[in-house]
Protein backbone atom coordinates (compact mmCIF):
# COMPACT_ATOMS: atom_id res chain seq x y z
CA UNK A 1 0.00 0.00 0.00
CA UNK A 2 1.25 3.42 -0.43
CA UNK A 3 0.08 7.02 -0.20
CA UNK A 4 1.15 9.75 -2.28
CA UNK A 5 0.18 13.18 -2.31
CA UNK A 6 1.69 15.47 -5.05
CA UNK A 7 1.68 19.54 -6.05
CA UNK A 8 -0.19 20.07 -2.84
CA UNK A 9 -1.05 23.66 -1.72
CA UNK A 10 -3.39 25.31 0.92
CA UNK A 11 -4.09 29.54 0.41
CA UNK A 12 -6.52 31.45 2.69
CA UNK A 13 -7.38 34.51 2.87
CA UNK A 14 -4.79 36.64 4.52
CA UNK A 15 -6.70 37.80 7.62
CA UNK A 16 -7.50 33.99 8.60
CA UNK A 17 -4.16 33.07 9.90
CA UNK A 18 -0.77 34.51 11.02
CA UNK A 19 1.72 32.18 8.94
CA UNK A 20 1.99 31.80 5.88
CA UNK A 21 3.15 33.73 2.55
CA UNK A 22 1.47 36.90 1.33
CA UNK A 23 -0.14 37.10 -1.86
CA UNK A 24 -0.79 40.19 -4.09
CA UNK A 25 -4.24 39.28 -4.54
CA UNK A 26 -5.10 39.24 -0.37
CA UNK A 27 -4.97 35.85 0.27
CA UNK A 28 -2.08 34.16 2.09
CA UNK A 29 -0.11 30.92 1.05
CA UNK A 30 0.54 28.12 3.93
CA UNK A 31 2.14 25.53 2.05
CA UNK A 32 2.63 25.03 -2.04
CA UNK A 33 4.15 22.86 -4.33
CA UNK A 34 4.73 20.16 -1.81
CA UNK A 35 4.83 16.37 -1.89
CA UNK A 36 4.54 13.36 0.28
CA UNK A 37 4.59 9.45 0.20
CA UNK A 38 4.11 6.74 2.59
CA UNK A 39 4.20 3.34 2.40
CA UNK A 40 2.26 0.19 4.56
CA UNK A 41 4.43 -0.41 7.66
CA UNK A 42 6.08 3.16 8.12
CA UNK A 43 5.85 5.94 10.54
CA UNK A 44 6.89 9.37 9.71
CA UNK A 45 6.88 11.83 11.85
CA UNK A 46 5.80 15.65 10.55
CA UNK A 47 7.54 18.22 12.49
CA UNK A 48 7.62 22.19 12.25
CA UNK A 49 7.18 25.44 13.86
CA UNK A 50 3.97 26.52 15.47
CA UNK A 51 1.44 27.75 12.85
CA UNK A 52 3.44 26.33 9.78
CA UNK A 53 0.50 24.25 8.57
CA UNK A 54 1.33 20.88 9.53
CA UNK A 55 -2.36 20.41 10.30
CA UNK A 56 -3.52 21.93 7.70
CA UNK A 57 -1.33 19.73 5.48
CA UNK A 58 -2.94 16.35 6.95
CA UNK A 59 -6.62 17.46 7.05
CA UNK A 60 -5.75 18.10 3.47
CA UNK A 61 -4.57 14.38 2.94
CA UNK A 62 -7.97 13.47 4.51
CA UNK A 63 -10.07 15.38 2.05
CA UNK A 64 -11.20 17.62 5.06
CA UNK A 65 -9.48 21.28 3.82
CA UNK A 66 -11.52 22.90 1.50
CA UNK A 67 -8.61 25.39 0.90
CA UNK A 68 -5.99 22.75 0.17
CA UNK A 69 -5.88 21.46 -3.35
CA UNK A 70 -3.35 18.52 -4.90
CA UNK A 71 -3.35 14.82 -6.42
CA UNK A 72 -3.84 11.85 -4.05
CA UNK A 73 -3.64 8.97 -4.56
CA UNK A 74 -4.19 5.32 -2.60
CA UNK A 75 -2.32 2.18 -4.00
CA UNK A 76 -2.43 3.81 -7.66
CA UNK A 77 -5.81 5.16 -7.33
CA UNK A 78 -6.71 8.51 -7.66
CA UNK A 79 -8.78 10.69 -4.73
CA UNK A 80 -11.72 11.22 -7.24
CA UNK A 81 -12.27 7.36 -7.31
CA UNK A 82 -13.37 7.06 -4.03
CA UNK A 83 -16.65 8.66 -2.72
CA UNK A 84 -15.91 10.98 0.34
CA UNK A 85 -16.46 8.40 2.75
CA UNK A 86 -14.75 5.64 1.50
CA UNK A 87 -12.01 8.33 0.88
CA UNK A 88 -11.71 9.21 4.82
CA UNK A 89 -12.45 6.05 5.86
CA UNK A 90 -9.16 4.99 4.52
CA UNK A 91 -7.25 7.97 4.98
CA UNK A 92 -8.47 8.63 8.86
CA UNK A 93 -7.41 12.25 10.38
CA UNK A 94 -7.29 12.01 13.95
CA UNK A 95 -7.85 15.64 15.40
CA UNK A 96 -5.43 16.73 18.45
CA UNK A 97 -9.06 17.44 20.33
CA UNK A 98 -11.53 14.94 19.64
CA UNK A 99 -15.36 15.31 19.65
CA UNK A 100 -16.18 11.86 22.06
CA UNK A 101 -20.09 10.63 21.06
CA UNK A 102 -21.54 8.45 23.49
CA UNK A 103 -22.94 8.16 26.68
CA UNK A 104 -19.89 5.93 27.47
CA UNK A 105 -16.16 4.98 26.92
CA UNK A 106 -17.24 1.97 25.17
CA UNK A 107 -20.37 3.64 23.21
CA UNK A 108 -17.62 6.12 22.17
CA UNK A 109 -14.97 3.56 20.90
CA UNK A 110 -17.81 1.22 19.31
CA UNK A 111 -19.99 4.20 17.53
CA UNK A 112 -18.52 3.48 14.01
CA UNK A 113 -19.32 0.09 14.16
CA UNK A 114 -22.64 1.22 15.37
CA UNK A 115 -23.24 3.35 12.43
CA UNK A 116 -22.37 0.30 10.05
CA UNK A 117 -24.68 -1.99 11.58
CA UNK A 118 -27.26 1.28 10.93
CA UNK A 119 -26.40 1.59 7.47
CA UNK A 120 -26.53 -2.29 6.74
CA UNK A 121 -29.90 -2.53 8.61
CA UNK A 122 -31.50 0.40 6.33
CA UNK A 123 -29.83 -1.46 3.13
CA UNK A 124 -32.17 -4.46 4.21
CA UNK A 125 -35.05 -2.69 2.94
CA UNK A 126 -33.73 -2.21 -0.68
CA UNK A 127 -33.20 -4.33 -3.60
CA UNK A 128 -30.96 -7.55 -2.90
CA UNK A 129 -28.32 -6.37 -5.50
CA UNK A 130 -28.36 -3.18 -3.47
CA UNK A 131 -28.05 -4.80 -0.22
CA UNK A 132 -25.22 -7.10 -1.18
CA UNK A 133 -23.03 -4.33 -2.70
CA UNK A 134 -23.68 -1.80 -0.05
CA UNK A 135 -22.77 -4.92 2.38
CA UNK A 136 -19.25 -5.33 0.37
CA UNK A 137 -18.30 -1.93 0.02
CA UNK A 138 -19.09 -1.26 4.04
CA UNK A 139 -17.53 -3.97 5.49
CA UNK A 140 -16.11 -3.00 8.17
CA UNK A 141 -13.47 -4.56 11.13
CA UNK A 142 -15.05 -7.06 13.59
CA UNK A 143 -17.49 -5.22 16.18
CA UNK A 144 -15.05 -4.93 19.35
CA UNK A 145 -16.39 -6.50 22.52
CA UNK A 146 -15.62 -5.13 26.36
CA UNK A 147 -12.61 -7.09 26.46
CA UNK A 148 -11.10 -5.81 23.40
CA UNK A 149 -12.11 -2.49 24.19
CA UNK A 150 -10.36 -3.36 27.68
CA UNK A 151 -7.29 -4.29 26.42
CA UNK A 152 -6.75 -1.06 23.97
CA UNK A 153 -7.37 0.83 26.80
CA UNK A 154 -4.51 -1.10 29.02
CA UNK A 155 -2.01 -0.16 26.18
CA UNK A 156 -2.34 3.06 25.86
CA UNK A 157 -2.45 3.55 30.04
CA UNK A 158 -5.72 4.10 30.55
CA UNK A 159 -6.46 1.47 33.25
CA UNK A 160 -8.27 3.28 35.72
CA UNK A 161 -10.95 4.61 32.83
CA UNK A 162 -14.25 2.15 33.09
CA UNK A 163 -16.05 1.25 30.17
CA UNK A 164 -19.26 2.78 31.48
CA UNK A 165 -17.57 6.14 32.62
CA UNK A 166 -18.66 9.01 30.73
CA UNK A 167 -16.39 10.85 28.23
CA UNK A 168 -17.54 14.05 29.57
CA UNK A 169 -15.32 13.14 32.85
CA UNK A 170 -12.27 12.30 30.77
CA UNK A 171 -9.30 14.42 30.78
CA UNK A 172 -7.56 15.86 27.43
CA UNK A 173 -4.76 13.29 27.27
CA UNK A 174 -7.52 10.33 28.16
CA UNK A 175 -9.91 11.71 25.59
CA UNK A 176 -7.21 11.79 22.92
CA UNK A 177 -6.06 8.17 23.57
CA UNK A 178 -10.03 6.97 23.40
CA UNK A 179 -10.28 8.64 20.16
CA UNK A 180 -6.88 7.27 18.88
CA UNK A 181 -8.26 3.42 20.28
CA UNK A 182 -11.46 4.06 18.22
CA UNK A 183 -9.84 5.01 15.15
CA UNK A 184 -6.98 2.26 15.12
CA UNK A 185 -10.10 -0.58 15.48
CA UNK A 186 -11.41 0.70 12.35
CA UNK A 187 -8.17 -0.31 10.56
CA UNK A 188 -7.67 2.53 8.17
CA UNK A 189 -5.06 2.65 5.23
CA UNK A 190 -3.20 5.30 6.99
CA UNK A 191 -3.65 7.14 10.39
CA UNK A 192 -3.21 10.96 10.30
CA UNK A 193 -2.70 11.48 14.66
CA UNK A 194 -2.42 15.41 15.20
CA UNK A 195 -0.19 15.64 18.29
CA UNK A 196 -2.27 12.44 19.80
CA UNK A 197 0.58 12.54 22.41
CA UNK A 198 0.84 16.17 23.25
CA UNK A 199 0.00 16.51 26.78
CA UNK A 200 1.02 13.06 28.19
CA UNK A 201 4.18 12.27 30.32
CA UNK A 202 6.96 10.28 28.73
CA UNK A 203 5.43 6.99 29.66
CA UNK A 204 2.09 7.35 28.48
CA UNK A 205 3.80 8.69 25.38
CA UNK A 206 5.56 5.63 25.36
CA UNK A 207 2.75 3.62 25.21
CA UNK A 208 1.16 5.59 22.84
CA UNK A 209 3.48 5.28 19.76
CA UNK A 210 4.22 1.53 21.03
CA UNK A 211 0.69 0.81 19.97
CA UNK A 212 1.26 2.99 16.39
CA UNK A 213 4.53 0.97 15.87
CA UNK A 214 2.35 -2.24 16.47
CA UNK A 215 -0.82 -0.40 13.94
CA UNK A 216 2.35 -0.10 11.35
CA UNK A 217 3.30 -3.29 11.93
CA UNK A 218 0.01 -4.59 10.90
CA UNK A 219 0.21 -2.87 7.68
CA UNK A 220 -1.11 0.46 8.03
CA UNK A 221 0.57 3.70 7.44
CA UNK A 222 0.76 6.61 10.60
CA UNK A 223 1.53 10.19 9.75
CA UNK A 224 2.28 11.75 13.39
CA UNK A 225 2.59 15.64 14.26
CA UNK A 226 4.87 15.97 16.95
CA UNK A 227 6.70 18.38 18.98
CA UNK A 228 8.80 15.90 21.39
CA UNK A 229 12.18 14.80 20.82
CA UNK A 230 12.54 11.71 18.54
CA UNK A 231 11.23 8.63 19.96
CA UNK A 232 12.97 5.75 17.65
CA UNK A 233 9.60 4.87 16.03
CA UNK A 234 9.49 6.68 13.26
CA UNK A 235 11.39 5.86 9.90
CA UNK A 236 11.28 9.22 8.34
CA UNK A 237 10.73 12.58 9.75
CA UNK A 238 9.52 14.94 7.46
CA UNK A 239 9.44 18.97 8.62
CA UNK A 240 6.99 22.00 7.30
CA UNK A 241 8.59 25.41 7.09
CA UNK A 242 8.75 28.37 5.53
CA UNK A 243 5.59 26.73 3.17
CA UNK A 244 7.92 23.35 2.15
CA UNK A 245 8.62 20.02 3.17
CA UNK A 246 11.84 19.09 4.11
CA UNK A 247 13.49 15.55 4.53
CA UNK A 248 15.31 15.58 8.25
CA UNK A 249 18.13 13.13 8.59
CA UNK A 250 17.16 10.85 11.86
CA UNK A 251 19.56 11.21 14.66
Amino acid sequence: MVFSAKDVSCTVDSDRTASGMDDADGTRTIFSGSSFSIRAGRIVDLTGPSGSGKTSLLTAFAGLNPHAHGIYTLNGRDSSEFSKQQWRREIAYLPQKPVLIGGSVAEVIRLPFTLTVRRRQTDMASSWRTRILSLVRDAAPTYPGDEDIRKALDAVGCEDIGLTRSPQELSGGQAARVSLIRTLMTKPSVLLADEVDAGLDDENAEKVARIMTCAANGGMAVVRIRHRPPDGHASRIVELSDGRLHERTLA
